[in-house]
């Protein structure tokens, strides 16, 4: 078994409080592909996309769990990195961590990039470049000051998103409540998910559509599945946790709550009042809106439109500031590793990963060029990678999951679980997957699954074509980068 080895001098510094990580962990599941990609996903399976956030959520709680697991025994900044070196190999610590350093500065690229159509609302005269350029550079000065520093960040952005959300569950429920007409015609009521548009379950599981496109309940699974990327952020949080036993199970076990109520309570309401078959769909002006636009159009707010563009502005921002940490600290941890420079293991004295921070600015600062440059590749190919590399990072963190229990029964484990061995081991796991004997397998299966249905939508097939292409790069960089340590 590869020990990755222990970070020599400074180490970070662990004051994220509960509340941070609370929030930090919602405002990761939480950002624009809610606010305005929730349309595509209506469209596809109608009001039993209720069903699919039920399934992609079990699926990606019982991941989080597995990887919380991990952390609440050993809390060490990389999270999923340092945990497959330890207990797998060192390659497969090199994959998983660049890899989910490239998803990010991708995921980055594309929320800068559209930063500056969410300005260009008040200030059309802004260029699109400067918008990007001005975020970039304060969200990256927020990530030098200090992971605390970040942590108020991330709390507000979050605060802002929650709050948007709730305004419109409570709007949409009076209006649901007093029965009252809307813009469509139709009284808002619950039993609209039943009446309207071919009822509950109007594409069937699949359907093969006569515009040659796949719509139903599980090719909606795949859209659903990647709304929920960046929850495992707390795992990435808990080597800087001021108390990882105590705040990492809380915020875990607080996500199934969270999907309940901030996807599958809000998407429910929102049907409720304006008909499914109807979201998505063009209004009188010719634009296609956001279902939040369109359910506080409903209830009467008809400012709206500007009160949404200022909480996508923040959701962008914080899937950046998020972005930005993450892949600092993966750098500051793949470099403990040796899987990476060393230079990336620097920490200021603040205990802030600065050589990762201001690496992973300048990638991203390059990425967005080429968007600007060269639109077309960047959204269909480096989005693709981007789309494929959450499923491997989940599907490893599985297999890491499954070999760290193994280490524990052996008398492996860190801490404390030292030189136990068998169930006497497994038992003392403080924060426990549950059904672990199965868990990993079932949705290491239903991932599969996701891969096997993207191949029938358009949009999804060229990540497929990407994924082992991603993986075969990944293991040859690793390759090369052992060969050189080896000179």
């Amino acid at each position: 078994m590869d020990q990755p080895k222990e970070p020599q001098g400074k180490n970070l510094r662990k004051t994220l409080k509960n509340r941070h990580i609370q929030l930090i962990s919602l405002g990761g599941a939480i950002g624009t592909g809610l606010f305005y990609g929730s349309g595509e996903s209506i469209s596809l399976a109608g009001p039993a996309i209720i069903i699919a956030y039920l399934i992609g959520g079990l699926a990606i709680f019982m991941i989080v769990r597995a990887m919380s697991e991990m952390s609440v025994e050993d809390p060490k900044s990389g999270a999923f990195s340092y945990y497959a070196t330890r207990y797998w190999s060192k390659r497969a610590g090199f994959v998983s961590g660049w890899n989910y350093w490239m998803n990010y500065v991708l995921v980055s690229m594309v929320e800068l990039s559209v930063v500056g159509t969410f300005v260009n609302f008040w200030f059309p005269a802004i260029p699109a470049w400067v918008s990007a350029a001005f975020f970039l550079v304060i969200i990256t000065a927020a990530n030098l000051m200090g992971v605390s520093k970040f942590g108020e960040f991330e709390f507000w952005f979050a605060i802002i998103k929650i709050a948007a959300i709730v305004a419109m569950i409570i709007g949409g429920l009076a209006v649901v409540v007093m029965a009252l007409p809307t813009a469509n015609g139709l009284r808002a009521s619950f039993a609209n998910w039943f009446t309207v548009g071919g009822g509950f379950l109007p594409n069937g599981l699949m359907r093969h559509g006569a515009n040659g496109q796949w719509t139903g309940l599980l090719m909606s699974l795949a859209v659903v599945m990647f709304s929920f990327g960046g929850t495992e952020l707390i795992g990435i949080t808990a080597g800087e946790a001021s108390d990882p036993r105590r705040t990492i199970p809380k915020a875990t076990n607080a996500i199934i709550w969270r999907i309940l109520v901030f996807y599958i309570l809000t998407l429910g309401v929102i049907m409720a009042v304006v008909p499914w078959n109807a979201i998505g769909k063009p209004n009188a002006q010719g634009m296609v809106v956001s279902p939040f636009v369109q359910i506080f159009d409903s209830v009467g707010v008809h400012a709206a439109a500007g009160i949404l563009n200022f909480v996508c502005l923040t959701a962008v921002m914080s899937v950046y500031n998020s972005a930005l940490y993450s892949n600092s600290r993966m750098l500051f941890s793949l470099a403990r590793q040796g899987n990476a420079p060393r230079y990336l293991g620097r920490l200021s004295k603040g205990g802030v990963p600065y050589a990762g921070v201001l690496t992973s600015a300048c990638i991203i600062a390059l990425a967005v060029v080429v968007v600007f440059l060269w639109p077309q590749f960047a959204f269909n190919y480096l989005m693709s990678i981007a789309t494929i590399s959450a499923i491997i990072n989940w599907s490893m963190i599985m297999v890491t999951e499954m070999l760290f229990r193994r280490a524990v029964a052996r008398g492996e484990g860190p801490g404390d679980l030292a030189g136990r061995t068998g169930e006497s081991a497994l038992n003392a796991l403080h924060f426990k997957l549950p059904f672990a004997r199965v868990t990993p397998w079932a949705v290491l299966a239903f991932l599969a699954m996701i891969v096997v249905l993207m191949c029938f939508s358009p949009s999804y097939r060229v990540a497929v074509i990407a994924g082992p292409i991603w993986l075969i790069v990944l293991l040859v960089a690793y390759q090369l980068t052992q060969g050189r340590a080896r000179q």
